[in-house]
């Protein structure tokens, strides 16, 4: 659906993207994470035809992004981080607005609309201004605005910034219905909104991409990373070397464990990448007399994975 090879973009001394490629096939929906600065909105800009790219190539359901970007445009949905909107219309005018906009047949307008509404929950703010509602609902009437003509993509830059909790898990749930029959791209720094909505993850930093993968891939790539913690009550001064030589642990940080007997200690085992050896940590201290107040695992979490890459 999306094909993306070799995106660079220039603002004069600066590269703010760097020899981007990537795919995006159709049905999938795609985060496409960084830090502030990283690329993510001059990316998705390239894509959708609001600038061109220095150097590169781009097809949007095989139509070049700069030969026949009308055919591109007709096929995307782009929501920017700032909605545009026309504060002084109501809901219903905006919406007829951007179907003649779109060039869908007057006769068609009102059907595509009622589909529109409900599927963004707007029918009960229709008498209402654009000025006058919520952020959450401004979020909502951006959708819309960005699905009025049911293109197979959407491009969704920072579509929960600003929003309240609740405002966030309702604008989420709407991506996750829409990702069942659209293709997705998806904007932002919020990780737990990857989690819950993306199929795919792709990471950049400093306008290169850096990581691509499922969460379940990206995890496993950094499962090196994960930490078997164990807390030792009146542990002996030998504690640490029988630990070390368990297979699976490459490195050992040693802390007081906080409790009020000042010989309780607390080992961080950092393990081999797919090794946990847990059962042998317990062995090792039921052999050696050991009281074990702690034993659990800690795996690498997105947060960890994002700040390593971008870090």
């Amino acid at each position: 659906m999306i094909k993306v090879k070799g995106l660079t973009k220039r603002f004069g001394n600066t590269l703010a993207v760097r020899d981007i490629s990537f795919q995006v096939p159709a049905g999938q929906v795609l985060g496409f994470l960084g830090p502030n600065g990283a690329g993510k909105t001059t990316t998705m800009r390239i894509l959708t035809g609001y600038m061109p790219a220095d150097e590169g190539t781009a097809t949007i359901a095989g139509f070049d992004i700069y030969n026949q970007s009308l055919e591109v445009r007709k096929r995307i949905g782009y929501l920017p981080e700032s909605a545009p909107l026309y504060l002084d219309m109501d809901v219903p005018d905006f919406l007829t607005f951007i179907a003649r906009i779109r060039k869908i047949p007057l006769h068609n307008i009102r059907a595509k609309q009622d589909r529109i509404v409900e599927m963004c929950g707007l029918k009960t703010v229709l008498h209402k201004k654009i000025g006058e509602l919520s952020k959450g609902y401004r979020q909502r009437v951006g959708l819309a605005q960005a699905m009025i003509h049911d293109p197979d993509i959407l491009v969704l830059d920072e579509p929960t910034s600003g929003l309240d909790p609740n405002q966030i898990v309702e604008i989420r749930e709407l991506i996750r219905q829409l990702g069942r029959e659209k293709t997705v791209i998806l904007s932002t720094h919020i990780l737990p909104e990857v989690t819950a909505t993306c199929d795919r993850i792709l990471i950049i930093h400093e306008g290169r991409l850096v990581a691509d993968g499922t969460p379940e891939q990206l995890a496993t790539q950094a499962a090196g990373d994960a930490t078997l913690w164990i807390t030792v009550a009146q542990a002996p001064p030998d504690a640490r070397d029988a630990l070390i030589r368990i297979h699976g642990v490459k490195e050992i940080t040693v802390s007081r464990s906080g409790d009020d007997d000042r010989s309780s200690q607390r080992f961080g085992l950092r393990l081999v990448n797919g090794i946990n050896p847990a059962s042998d940590v317990f062995r090792c201290a039921v052999d050696n007399g050991w009281t074990l107040t702690e034993l659990r695992t800690e795996s690498a979490t997105l947060e960890d994975i994002f700040a390593k890459l971008t870090t």
